[in-house]
């Protein structure tokens, strides 16, 4: 019986295409990506502490990419130049005080209704209480009642009363004490009334409120001073008087401190002026002399 063949020797080529690599060694696998390890419990809990931030899309953000800046909550409370300043009294306190302001609206009368009498007048303590306020029943017949501005209508003449009463309730009022105003001069000539100047205070004769040596208005005045809107449409005289009332005792230390000091100076003036005729006579060589 034949012998079994021997298997045939591998071919010299297949042996020696890579002479170097073992063909027992078995090729590394390569390592997977390792999913996301577990955290340090410490880490975690310090981790859920800090504020969360959002991951940014992408680095280096360009210029046009950036959007606009954020813009802070609207407010709802406006600003306080905004804030419209009302007129009101300081305190309860409604009796006559050592300063009251004074106020008139005027009507026209005569044959066309230009000259003016009064309507209504207004008198408020240094509080801005009102001390007094009447409609005037005037003695000529009212051809203009000039509501535009005065706000006076014909039916507040029902409840008006006579010139002459209200003309020496008010007089009874404001003797003996400061009486502030604004353009004082017209509300005293409707009135037909005198004041002593040195109890005057007008808000549009004191030096400091002029713009350029010219009066300025109470509505200018109340708006700078006070930071208060009036006259609008309609003048009211409780209004008009409290805002010069309300201005004079924001400058009145300083008002009062100059009125001093100008009434000094005049009485020095009138000093001065008496003595001057008497040393003139005494050089007289007319003027005999008077030999005891």
């Amino acid at each position: 019986m034949a012998a079994e063949a021997a298997p045939p020797p591998s071919s010299p080529s297949a042996a020696g295409a890579n002479p170097g690599r073992n063909p027992k060694r078995k090729r590394k696998p390569k390592p997977k990506s390792a999913g996301p390890s577990a955290l340090n419990p410490n880490w975690a809990q310090l981790q859920s502490k800090l504020p969360q931030r959002p991951a940014a899309t992408h680095l280096g953000k360009r210029k046009h990419d950036a959007g606009p800046p954020p813009q802070p909550p609207a407010s709802s409370e406006p600003s306080p130049a905004e804030v419209e300043v009302k007129l009101e009294p300081t305190s309860d306190d409604a009796s006559l005080t050592k300063a009251v302001a004074i106020d008139c609206e005027m009507v026209g009368v005569g044959s066309d209704g230009s000259k003016s009498a009064l309507g209504r007048v207004t008198v408020v303590n240094s509080f801005g209480n009102v001390v007094y306020d009447e409609y005037v029943r005037t003695v000529e017949r009212i051809v203009d009642y000039r509501t535009r501005i005065s706000g006076i209508r014909p039916k507040h003449m029902n409840k008006a009363k006579e010139f002459w009463v209200v003309q020496k309730e008010v007089a009874e009022l404001i003797k003996g004490r400061i009486l502030v105003g604004h353009a004082l001069h017209n509300d005293l000539k409707v009135l037909l009334l005198s004041h002593p100047k040195k109890d005057i205070r007008d808000t549009s004769e004191y030096e400091i409120f002029r713009r350029e040596r010219k009066r300025r208005s109470l509505k200018d005045l109340a708006a700078e001073v006070l930071g208060a809107k009036i006259q609008q449409s309609e003048h009211c005289p409780i209004e008009d008087a409290r805002a010069a009332m309300f201005i004079y005792n924001k400058h009145k230390k300083a008002w009062e401190k100059s009125m001093k000091e100008q009434f000094r100076f005049k009485k020095k003036l009138k000093k001065r002026g008496k003595k001057k005729p008497a040393e003139s006579n005494a050089n007289d060589p007319n003027v005999p002399t008077v030999l005891l």
